[in-house]
């Protein structure tokens, strides 16, 4: 048995219902401080504390080590209801509390150092294989540098890409604790700057064989973890999971910020006409828009991972056809919320730039995200595109 911190019981786990509410009930006191993160570059340390103790990051971690291991849906409502306060936030909790559910694929003995002395530890990632691993005895040295590890400050683990030297397909995710790996303050950017995306840097260190996932592997569907941590959320397949929550947040962003624009309209008086905004046939059409966005996304969202579960529970994995559907729609998500936001802004006119008014903050931090590699809209319509005409495309490792 894994040693926990604190073992839940079925008497104080949340529902589905509860954890979702813990997150909505955030929601004010995340708008309130977002400035906070955009100052210090990083998140608030009050803000994981209070995410913690909400045991959001528990809601895909396995049981066996005190986790709720929920379903997909639960996961991706918590961090949309997070994204309305602050896209930030969500963007971290999009990556920081996806890795639960990939310490659930790892060997065993990986779980035990990550977990064994404290099942709340947090796991920041790059997963880009910039890193060169030299086999050794046992494992491998690994040496490079990586980009973009949101939330890094407040983690005890990293999971960083890299190549085997002299294996061009061996490409891994290696599990590497914190003294071993520099961050590099490198996050000065116009939007989610409370995410703290910093460089990590590493100098030819060890890393056993068992800290190690094959990108392959996980492309298949398939973790050594499988064999103690059965429940059919961990046989999803890893790209789908992960590139989702680099996209996922950007609807609750937009849903914040069409709250927000709601509010704001109902008081405001345009000074070329001395209208109220809200009667505004353009506003209107821009709001419904957005708001009928908004639901169609969720629903879609919702409806492709009750597919992919689907699968899961048959123990079959899904057709690279509908795989490469489901990044499209990741893709699609990014590129209308960014669009969408766009045009919100512009609605507010030069008032709604104040920096007391959250427009700026909510339409910085949904195109920074638009901006991910897993987001290029053209790219991946393209590949899609292809697809739908019968081309053949190259394989991709992260479907």
């Amino acid at each position: 048995m894994p040693a926990l911190a604190r073992q839940d019981t079925a008497q104080n786990t949340p529902t589905s219902d509860e954890i979702i509410a813990r997150a909505r009930a955030m929601i004010p006191t995340l708008m309130k401080r977002a400035p906070d993160g955009e100052r210090e570059r990083r998140l608030p340390k009050e803000t994981i504390a209070e995410m913690q103790a909400a045991g959001l990051f528990k809601v895909l971690q396995p049981k066996r080590w005190g986790g709720y291991e929920m379903d997909m849906g639960t996961y991706y409502e918590v961090q949309m209801a997070l994204g309305e306060g602050d896209m930030s936030v969500a963007w971290v909790y999009g990556v920081v509390g996806i890795h639960p559910w990939f310490v659930a694929l790892l060997d065993e003995r990986a779980e035990q150092e990550i977990w064994g002395q404290d099942n709340t530890t947090l796991i920041c990632s790059s997963l880009m294989p910039t890193g060169v691993a030299k086999p050794a005895d046992g494992g491998f040295r690994l040496s490079g540098r990586w980009k973009y590890a949101s939330g890094s400050d407040h983690c005890a683990w990293a999971f960083l890409g890299g190549i085997v030297e002299g294996r061009p397909d061996d490409r891994r995710i290696f599990v590497i604790p914190r003294q071993d790996y520099e961050i590099i303050d490198t996050w000065y950017v116009p939007g989610l700057k409370g995410t703290g995306s910093n460089d990590i840097e590493i100098k030819d260190v060890f890393v056993p064989e068992y800290r190690t996932q094959k990108y392959a592997d996980s492309f298949r569907g398939y973790g050594p973890g499988q064999m103690l941590n059965t429940s059919n959320l961990y046989k999803l397949p890893f790209g789908q999971v992960f590139f989702r929550g680099v996209s996922t947040g950007a609807i609750g962003a937009l849903k914040g910020m069409l709250d927000a624009y709601l509010d704001y309209g109902k008081k405001r008086i345009q000074r070329g006409s001395g209208a109220a905004a809200s009667e505004d046939m353009t506003v209107q059409i821009t709001c419904a828009e957005t708001a009928v966005a908004i639901d169609e996304m969720k629903t879609i969202l919702h409806r492709n991972f009750h597919e992919l579960e689907r699968y899961a529970a048959k123990g079959e994995m899904p057709p690279m056809k509908l795989r490469l559907e489901y990044k499209f729609h990741n893709a699609w998500v990014a590129e209308r919320c960014s669009l969408l936001a766009s045009r919100l802004f512009k609605a507010a006119g030069t008032a709604g730039m104040s920096a007391d008014l959250p427009f700026g903050r909510f339409h910085a931090d949904i195109t920074v995200g638009r901006q991910h590699v897993s987001n290029q809209f053209d790219q991946i319509a393209k590949t899609y595109g292809a697809m739908l005409f019968g081309i053949e495309n190259n394989k991709d490792f992260v479907l």
